[in-house]
């Protein structure tokens, strides 16, 4: 049989690049869409990796519909603010739909914001703003749910401060939080494109852990005790929310400062947990756990 063709929009990101190589090894062709003006040594890695390269500009339409003709699933992993998650998703969908591609798998890889009232986060407000659209297309979707990345323990995000030997929470120390490593996001996303018969929502977690949980893996891992600092209850958090918005509106920014203390809320909230989970639904899936991720940063 011939393999089934995927379309991926996004593959020269880091989420991208990384679903690219999971398909690639369940032996599916994989066409990424590629923009004008992408780093150069970005698109060579793609190439060398054996992907299809379709150079589009996601504002033809017609171009667009002729890139994701003849494929099983569009996939995107795009990232950014409205003009990406709502409007070039929309493109890419409309495209999806004139070229006959039966199944899309939106750029959504987040904690659970079905379940966030409106206004408690604003990138994932974006996310939804998509969804109200994507739910009235005729086409079968699927979003992944993965929580956080568990590769942002080792710093990106202030979850464990090193420097310090403190594990950082808000509100309830014993509160769990999802996680799950980029590459078995990428992973299980793979597998998701090439499995018709996908339901509307997948949510995965590497590990479920709280920060007092978290606090116990770093002393063991490291050798060194880490304590718990509690930074307030979810109600200071929204006012250093709102203060941080005000005075460092930060619009065009991905990520300000206010909008990392937005995922915190949401996720120490445990509004946006994740259940039930789909962990099992792919055989041969093996989950890195925070263990793991702060071992080989030790290692490094």
């Amino acid at each position: 049989m011939t393999p089934p063709i995927i379309v991926l929009a996004g593959a020269s990101g880091n989420l991208g690049e990384r679903i690219a190589r999971a398909l690639l090894a369940r032996q599916a062709q994989v066409r990424a869409l590629v923009r004008r003006g992408t780093a150069q040594d970005k698109v060579e890695r793609l190439r060398k990796l054996g992907v299809e390269l379709a150079e589009v500009d996601f504002h033809d339409a017609s171009a667009l519909a002729t890139a994701c003709s003849g494929a099983a699933c569009v996939v995107s992993a795009l990232s950014g603010l409205r003009d990406v998650i709502v409007d070039m998703q929309t493109r890419l969908l409309d495209a999806t739909l004139a070229a006959g591609v039966p199944r899309f798998i939106p750029s959504d890889f987040s904690i659970d914001f079905t379940k966030l009232p409106p206004g408690n986060n604003r990138n994932l407000d974006l996310r939804r703003d998509f969804q109200a659209r994507l739910d009235k297309a005729p086409v079968a979707a699927t979003s992944i749910l993965n929580g956080a990345f568990t590769d942002m323990l080792t710093g990106q995000a202030p979850f464990i401060l090193f420097k310090f030997n403190r594990v950082l929470y808000w509100e309830d120390a014993d509160q769990r939080l999802d996680f799950t490593s980029i590459d078995d996001t990428a992973a299980f996303t793979a597998a998701a494109a090439l499995d018709p018969s996908t339901p509307r929502l997948l949510r995965i977690a590497g590990e479920q852990l709280s920060a007092r949980e978290l606090a116990a893996v770093a002393s063991e891992v490291t050798g060194e005790k880490f304590q718990l600092l509690r930074a307030g209850g979810l109600g200071r958090l929204e006012t250093l929310i709102k203060v941080s918005r005000a005075l460092f509106p930060q619009k065009e920014d991905l990520y300000p400062a206010w909008q990392g203390m937005q995922y915190m809320h949401s996720m120490y909230s445990g509004l946006a947990k994740l259940e039930p989970l789909d962990n099992d639904r792919y055989p041969g899936m093996r989950w890195t756990g925070a263990r793991e991720v702060l071992a080989a940063r030790q290692a490094g």
